[in-house]
């Protein structure tokens, strides 16, 4: 069998000291670890292990900082892994093994999420596929998407099967500070877009997202946690729906 193919891990962080060591060294087998760092205050690039290569980047979306990071990465096919995700020895080999050797340009990985200190059945959260594995030549993140960014691919997708071990959130109060961020990332986004909701959508959107989580997402399979996660996201997209009309109103993002 031929070498196996070069391989960037990249990290993009802001404010990750206390995770950075720890995601990194689950990548110490790749050929490069490359973090894309927000000028943290926090000291997160001295807390990454020797030999990483820390670039700061002003942020502005997180698909404008992994557009960055695939133009830096030193190699072609690169895996990108967050802060709070740890990478197992037996995803680690099926990476090793598939990437650059089949005609798939990228590949999703199924991950595996603890939230609030609890594993995942649903809820929007498992299954929990994501992007992560490609060919930095044949794939580009649309910076106009403000969160939750997905790329677009130039050929096929492939699955790993192994799973990336994901710490998500902690507590509901870091969930809360979070999402809260997202949505006026989001709204921005929406509102730059040129996207409209009717005023109903404050109080029908929430109310759609409980449903959702609970029963299309299978949210009751994770029991109190489950609930808990779907009023937070009807929270979320209260929030969202309100920032939106906000900046209708205003005729610029809120800050």
């Amino acid at each position: 069998m031929s070498d196996p193919t070069p391989l960037s891990a990249i990290v993009i962080a802001a404010g990750e000291a206390t995770n950075i060591e720890s995601c990194l060294q689950t990548l110490a087998w790749c050929d490069e670890r490359l973090v894309v760092d927000a000028f943290s205050a926090d000291g997160t690039p001295s807390a990454a292990p020797a030999g990483t290569r820390v670039v700061e980047r002003r942020f502005t979306t997180f698909a404008a900082q992994r557009q960055e990071a695939l133009a830096r990465a030193a190699y072609d096919w690169v895996f990108f892994v967050d802060a709070d995700e740890r990478v197992s020895d037996a995803l680690a080999v099926e990476v090793r093994a598939r990437a650059g050797r089949e005609a798939h340009a990228a590949y999703d990985v199924p991950r595996l999420n603890l939230i609030f200190g609890h594993w995942m059945r649903g809820s929007g959260w498992a299954p929990d596929h994501q992007l992560r594995v490609m060919d930095r030549r044949r794939v580009h993140y649309p910076v106009e998407r403000a969160v939750h960014e997905v790329p677009d691919v130039d050929g096929s997708i492939g699955v790993i099967e192994a799973p990336l071990v994901h710490h998500s959130y902690r507590t509901i109060r870091e969930f809360r500070r979070r999402q809260r961020r997202y949505a006026r990332m989001q709204a921005r986004s929406l509102f730059q877009a040129g996207v409209r909701r009717r005023r109903t959508a404050v109080v029908a959107q929430p109310l759609r997202e409980i449903r959702r989580r609970l029963v299309e997402y299978n949210g009751y399979r994770d029991g109190w946690v489950g609930v808990q996660l779907a009023l937070l996201m009807a929270e979320y997209e209260w929030r969202l729906q309100r920032g939106l009309a906000r900046c209708w109103r205003r005729g610029a993002p809120t800050g």
